[in-house]
């Protein structure tokens, strides 16, 4: 008898856990095509009501039953009587409730049958809806009908428009179309929630400087030998690094900075893309890129914003909220981050897996670019119809998005890197314990060496040479007998070697690595050859593909042009006399170890945090430009530049209107036009100044030509990254049409351009006066 009783409560809780899941509510924001589930899932439950009630039933028959035979034996006699009056008392209380719950249990299937009608009734009517869509004509949708064609023969294409509820009826491709992206209008008969007010935002977080880096090198990771290679480098610079936080920290005493949420994802480190790297770390293979990704997530931690880093193709998807399937939908939440730092590759990864999320939010994209994208191959439709496309370009975004380890194109930004400063007292030991004799070849593969015996020769006459070329097992036949040879160096003991050196040369490559500046750092004095004519992506196979046709005319045109002598010597290594010559004269020269302030930790912190505050190419309005009609009878606004007090060039007039918002501020800025032979980058050095691309829209006015006496008898408005120009011999002038080939590289003999130039900080020249 307790066993009947047993079982019988148990399995009117199983009934109860069962019904309570037939009937689990509807989810708000389900999929509208579960509407035919959901009304078979109520069929069933009255179902489930049904037999319910007809086992409560049964029980309470047996259960009386049960009662009677009790009551009819002879066990309520003497002591024992109380035994069994005492058991079923609760008994008689169970089947009360047991009535109860049959009751409520008729009731609610009463009811259930009046929903099911309801449910039922509005079904055929959605899914007459269903059936009937209609392609909208609406002007304001114009690919609304290409669109719903492609997804009829495409849809099952890829996974993620079944994620999104796709279904193959017409309806359900406008409701993605509408809802999720957006090239349908609305549907008239969808439910729509009312929208609520949106909640006031959230306060701000304040980003604070951070005095301690064992967050940042867990944020990290492990498994990968580069990204050992990165918190070893962050491990040795830290000391540095949180002086240099602190000097900052009181520089921007006071300044409100918005903490930022910010995606560093490391692409060419993913599996994806090969991670040629990682592998080539322990036997001398390129390290530029793992030193300015280093210091890139330093500076960013330091500053006080919220990171994340990823190194793998998975890891993205994640954070970025991509859905299941081959990346063709849009993420399934607004992108939770302010800034994204990634490369080429990472991009090309971003692009396969956002779908249309990437084209609205690529502006948040910052791309560490080594070499530099110039214009006329960062514009897809340009660089297709003038022959600029390469495997790297086309992507549309505001060249200052791209950004390089030295400031050689001013079209983008720079982000550099940094190299280990030196206190008074290691300077003072350099100095004293230098080797006049002794020479650091610029080189860790054996193949740099090839075909340098005679360089090699000369330089052997006069000082000891040491190397440090990666070797396995023996000696690599490309290093001469007479090189010591101390193979791959720890950073640390590289180091040393560079403070007993006297010179560090070059034998002209790598190009524009970090390790000139370190030995120039290091007290020494940086020999390199000079390119006659320069390479370029028309001469040298390096360079071929780059997005750039900027023309290299040393082994490191940054130490050439903007540290100089008596650091850096650039000579003709195909003339031994000179380059004996210049061996000669740098034995007998002193020089004291210097570091350019862009090269410092706290320069790059000022840089980077310059960036942060200022750059914003998501809010930005796009620069005015000259009417569309080539007629030059139409006028554009007038000028806000006026004539320098030697009529040289043009300046902001001091009666024009500044924009407090504008950066770099406009005061800066000065007019100046070119050689036919010289680009904006080569014209605004040559008068100590820097191109400014964000400027060039104050130029790209008809009213400029009449303020520089530049004689006009026709101006035209067309695509070509050389203009605002002028053809002089002809007296035709030309504005440009699209503002994404503002640009400040590139020359044509037939024309004289029209270059924006800015000051400069000293030391900083990603920086004017008063950019800070």
């Amino acid at each position: 008898r307790i066993f009947v009783l047993g079982i019988g409560f148990f399995t009117l809780c199983f009934l109860m856990t069962s019904l309570g899941g037939q009937f689990s509510a509807k989810r708000l924001g389900d999929s509208p095509f579960t509407i035919r589930t959901e009304v078979m899932g109520a069929l069933e439950s009255r179902g489930v009501l049904r037999r319910m009630s007809d086992m409560l039933e049964m029980l309470m028959k047996k259960m009386d039953i049960l009662a009677r035979l009790e009551n009819s034996t002879d066990f309520h006699k003497g002591d024992e009587a109380r035994f069994p009056l005492d058991r079923f008392q609760p008994a008689a209380g169970l089947m009360e409730r047991i009535q109860a719950i049959a009751q409520n249990v008729s009731d609610i299937a009463i009811k259930v049958d009046q929903i099911l009608r309801n449910s039922l009734l509005n079904g055929k009517v959605v899914e007459g809806r269903r059936d009937q869509c209609e392609v909208p004509r609406d002007p304001k949708y114009p690919d609304c009908a290409g669109k719903v064609e492609w997804m009829r023969a495409r849809w099952t294409s890829d996974p993620c428009y079944a994620f999104f509820g796709v279904d193959g009826t017409e309806c359900s491709f406008l409701i993605y179309l509408s809802e999720v992206e957006w090239f349908c209008p609305p549907l008239p008969w969808r439910n729509r929630t009312v929208a609520l007010p949106s909640p006031p935002p959230l306060p701000q977080v304040q980003a604070a400087f951070r005095g301690d880096l064992t967050r940042l090198l867990e944020l990290i990771g492990t498994g990968k030998e580069s990204l050992s290679f990165m918190k070893k480098r962050i491990r040795h610079l830290a000391q540095q690094w949180l002086r240099a936080a602190r000097r900052l920290e009181q520089k921007l005493k006071g300044w409100q900075r918005d903490q930022k949420h910010i995606l560093i994802h490391i692409g060419f480190l993913t599996e994806e893309s090969g991670d040629v790297f990682s592998p080539r770390v322990l036997k001398g293979g390129p390290l530029g890129e793992m030193v300015q990704w280093a210091d890139i997530l330093a500076a960013l931690f330091l500053l006080g914003h919220s990171l994340r880093v990823t190194v793998s193709l998975k890891e993205l998807q994640s954070h970025l909220g991509v859905p299941p399937g081959r990346g063709n939908c849009p993420l399934t939440n607004p992108l939770p981050f302010d800034l994204i730092y990634t490369d080429y590759h990472g991009l090309q990864q971003m692009k396969q897996h956002m779908g249309l999320s990437f084209k609205k939010y690529r502006c948040r994209v910052r791309v560490i670019d080594t070499f530099g994208t110039e214009p006329a191959y960062n514009h897809e439709e340009y660089a297709t119809l003038r022959g600029y496309r390469t495997n790297w370009g086309y992507w549309n975004l505001q060249p200052t998005q791209f950004m390089t380890m030295f400031p050689h194109t001013p079209d983008n930004s720079f982000m550099g890197f940094v190299s280990e400063e030196l206190n008074k007292t290691e300077r003072q030991f350099i100095k004293s314990n230098k080797v006049s004799s002794m020479a650091v070849v610029y080189g860790k593969e054996a193949s740099i060496w090839k075909g340098k015996e005679k360089f090699l020769a000369i330089l052997n006459k006069y000082m000891e040479i040491h190397g440090t070329v990666y070797y396995e097992t023996q000696r690599p036949p490309e290093v001469p007998a007479f090189v010591k040879n101390h193979g791959l160096l720890p950073q640390h003991e590289f180091q040393q070697l560079l403070r007993k050196a006297k010179l560090f040369i070059g034998f002209g490559f790598p190009y524009e690595g970090p390790a000139p500046l370190e030995a120039i750092a290091n007290g020494c004095v940086f020999l390199q050859a000079r390119f006659n004519p320069p390479h370029s992506s028309l001469n040298h196979e390096f360079f071929r593909g780059k997005p750039t046709s900027r023309e290299v005319s040393s082994q490191h045109p940054y130490a050439e042009d903007f540290i100089g002598k008596p650091h850096v010597w650039t000579v003709d290594y195909n003339n031994s006399e000179e380059f004996e010559a210049a061996i000669k004269t740098i034995m007998r020269t002193q020089v004291d170890p210097y570091l350019p302030y862009e090269y410092t930790c706290e320069g790059m912190l000022e840089r980077i945090h310059a960036y942060i505050q200022h750059q914003d190419f998501c809010t930005t309005s796009s620069p005015s430009l000259p009417p569309k009609a080539k007629s030059p009878a139409m006028q554009s606004p007038l000028s806000p530049l006026a004539l320098s007090p030697n009529a040289t060039h043009l300046v902001w007039s001091p009666s024009a209107i500044r924009d407090p918002r504008a950066w770099p501020p406009v005061d800066s800025l000065q007019v100046w036009v070119s050689e036919t032979r010289h680009a904006c980058t080569e014209t605004c050095r040559r008068r100590g100044l820097v191109c400014e691309p964000t400027f060039f829209r104050f130029l790209n006015k008809k009213e400029v030509f009449l303020q520089l006496s530049i004689t006009c008898d026709s101006t035209e408005y067309e695509m070509n990254h050389l203009y605002p120009a002028v053809a002089e011999n002809v007296h035709e002038c030309y504005l440009q049409k699209e503002p994404l080939l503002f640009s400040c590289a590139g020359y044509n003999t037939k024309y004289r351009r029209l270059c924006p130039c800015r000051d400069y900080r000293k030391g900083q020249v990603a920086l004017c006066r008063d950019c800070l």
